[in-house]
């Protein structure tokens, strides 16, 4: 499958049910489908209306909780992948189109297979814990993105949209030395795990898409939110 590239410069023009409220500034975007889940029903005229259903990895996460709230909000039907389920049953809305499931990435695909089996499209919002485990980045931000993405391979589902991280890319253009990536790498090659997964989504096959935000806060969302080309990064990446 051909990669797309996409670049939008705007206000809030990002498919409102994956749009983060209190999203940065600035997204770095790439897809490599024309799909969206832009509505919750695809149906023809006269024919019965199926929900779509998103399967939300990370759930209960700041960001997975923001994602399931505003899915649901728009007639989506959600099923909420937790490790944790009574903190998932009191964190996340009472609704009738959610239904919650225990999915941990990092025990395998293959127990991942029957939580996202017949759900229209998968969103990973999964994040490590700090802990004292120099592994956890690779575990959750690596691995357990490619067991998410080969769980969806085995279950038939075609469309992921992964929650990763502003420069991820950072060496490949040029940011080695910005201390936001030295940063963000300090806890166990953070960035680097995540731009592993990435590599292999794009190479599952899978009809994708990758979102790297920036800094996200729970503050009131401000400004625009900006889509840029990573002009650099093509020549290393494809």
């Amino acid at each position: 499958m051909a990669s797309v590239f996409c670049a939008v410069s705007a206000r809030l023009h990002l498919p409102p049910a994956l749009v983060h409220p209190t999203a940065a500034r600035k997204f770095l975007f790439r897809c490599s489908a024309s799909s969206t889940m832009d509505a919750p029903s695809g149906s023809s005229p006269g024919a019965e209306k199926k929900t779509t259903t998103v399967f939300v990895a990370g759930s209960t996460g700041r960001t997975g909780k923001r994602v399931v709230e505003r899915l649901l909000a728009r007639g989506f039907g959600v099923v909420a992948g937790t490790t944790d389920m009574e903190r998932a049953r009191g964190s996340l809305p009472q609704d009738a189109n959610l239904q919650l499931v225990r999915a941990d990435v990092t025990e395998g695909a293959d127990k991942l297979v029957e939580a996202v089996r017949g759900v229209d499209a998968v969103v990973c919002a999964t994040g490590f814990r700090r802990s004292f485990d120099p592994f956890a980045p690779w575990k959750v931000d690596n691995f357990g993105t490619v067991n998410l993405v080969e769980a969806c391979r085995k279950a038939g589902v075609t469309r992921f949209v992964l929650v990763s991280s502003i420069l991820v890319n950072g060496a490949a253009m040029g940011q080695i030395l910005n201390p936001a990536y030295i940063v963000l790498n300090l806890l166990g090659l953070t960035l680097v795990a995540k731009l592993q997964a990435e590599k292999h989504i794009r190479r599952s096959g899978i009809n994708y898409t990758i979102v790297r935000p920036g800094g996200l806060t729970d503050q009131s969302a401000s400004g625009n939110i900006v889509m840029e080309p990573e002009v650099r990064a093509l020549h290393f990446n494809f």
